[in-house]
């Protein structure tokens, strides 16, 4: 009896190119894009709009999102270049003459792909919708906290226009401002106040500067009419601002989005369910597609695959659009995409193997 390898050398071998050529494609990608994203994170940063101290918490949090959505371009661009290595080195031949055909080819593959569309899965499901919740729970506490992150000890602030100016002699660690003077103008009336302590503190109604042991002068410049008080507690307000949290769709956990009848809630899970369902049906294309020609090179195979990923990612936002839209039936939402790839993999197998083939893999040697 022949006993058989539930992996092969040739598996092995594959796999382990993959795994390499997968994590180096996607490494590559998401320090691109998270870099961008990132620099418009730092501007913000500069300019005030967010604090410091969540930058590299949100860098984190982005570069979870950018690797699931890279996932999926990233391995068919893996299976793309290890295999048209292979046939550009000849050792595709060595295989096909050792009785290798595409079979042992998707065997191989698939072996690393079917793990990884679950990782595809995880991420789309459970990782990025959290991420991004809590990319929006940071920046709504942020918001709550974010006029401290402007205030500096011995520097005058303006707010309102110039209508309200504070300075403070020092900032404790716990945001307790110490020695603060504040200059409050409000129908032509000028206010004056100096106090022991101070805080920023989210009120109903907006943003308030709360001060504590001090003194106030209000009057109308030009006049000698001024009124002069001491008090425990007083309140200036800041600014205006809405505190509330807004869930977003994309943030919204998955179990929430199955339980609803929403269209928008439908469209977002199936948006979700594109994912490792891209990673397997690309990987099924990128197989024939890796089969270069003597005169094409492995650049031309990437350009052809780059527009081809092109032409699905925009399909898969004008199919979004269709099903939130009515314009086509919910039940049809993504698949029609899939279909789509799954018959241009159908069409480069015929072109590269021919019908005989074919027809011999789906219905068997004895119908032939």
């Amino acid at each position: 009896m022949k006993s058989y390898r539930l992996v092969s050398i040739l598996d092995k071998m594959i796999v382990k190119d993959l795994l390499k050529t997968v994590s180096s494609v996607l490494m590559v990608l998401v320090i691109i894009i998270v870099s961008r994203k990132f620099i418009k994170v730092l501007a913000q940063a500069v300019e005030g709009n967010i604090s410091n101290d969540i930058v590299l918490a949100l860098l984190g949090l982005k570069i979870v999102i950018a690797m699931g959505s890279f996932l999926p371009v990233s391995i068919f661009m893996a299976i793309l270049m290890v295999i048209g290595r292979m046939y550009r080195d000849q050792e595709m031949a060595a295989v096909a003459s050792a009785g290798g055909g595409a079979f042992v080819i998707y065997r191989a593959v698939f072996i690393l792909v079917l793990p990884l569309s679950f990782v595809a899965a995880g991420f789309s499901m459970v990782a990025t919708p959290w991420a991004e919740t809590k990319i929006n729970q940071l920046i709504h506490e942020d918001q709550k906290q974010a006029d401290i992150k402007g205030i500096a000890a011995g520097r005058f602030s303006e707010y309102s226009h110039g209508e309200l100016v504070f300075y403070t002699e020092d900032i404790s660690k716990d945001k307790q401002m110490q020695n603060v003077f504040v200059q409050n103008r409000k129908n032509d009336q000028l206010g004056i106040v100096n106090a022991k302590y101070g805080r920023i503190k989210i009120m109903p109604g907006g943003l308030y500067l709360v001060l504590e042991q001090g003194e106030r002068v209000q009057g109308v410049p030009g006049e000698k009419d001024f009124i002069i008080e001491t008090f425990d507690e007083y309140a200036v307000q800041i600014e205006k601002k809405d505190t509330q949290l807004h869930q977003y769709l994309e943030g919204t956990p998955s179990e929430l989005l199955w339980a609803s009848n929403k269209l928008t809630d439908i469209a977002e899970i199936q948006n979700r369910l594109s994912m490792p369902l891209a990673v397997i049906f690309l990987s099924l294309l990128a197989v024939p597609l890796a089969k270069m020609s003597p005169r094409g090179g492995v650049y031309g195979s990437l350009a052809v695959a780059f527009a081809i990923y092109f032409v699905y990612g925009n399909l898969e936002k004008i199919s979004h659009s269709w099903v939130v839209n009515k314009i086509i039936p919910v039940t049809v939402g993504y698949f029609g995409v899939y279909l789509l790839l799954l018959l241009l993999t159908a069409a480069l197998l015929l072109r590269l193997y021919g019908v005989k083939w074919v027809m011999m893999k789906v219905f068997g040697r004895g119908s032939m």
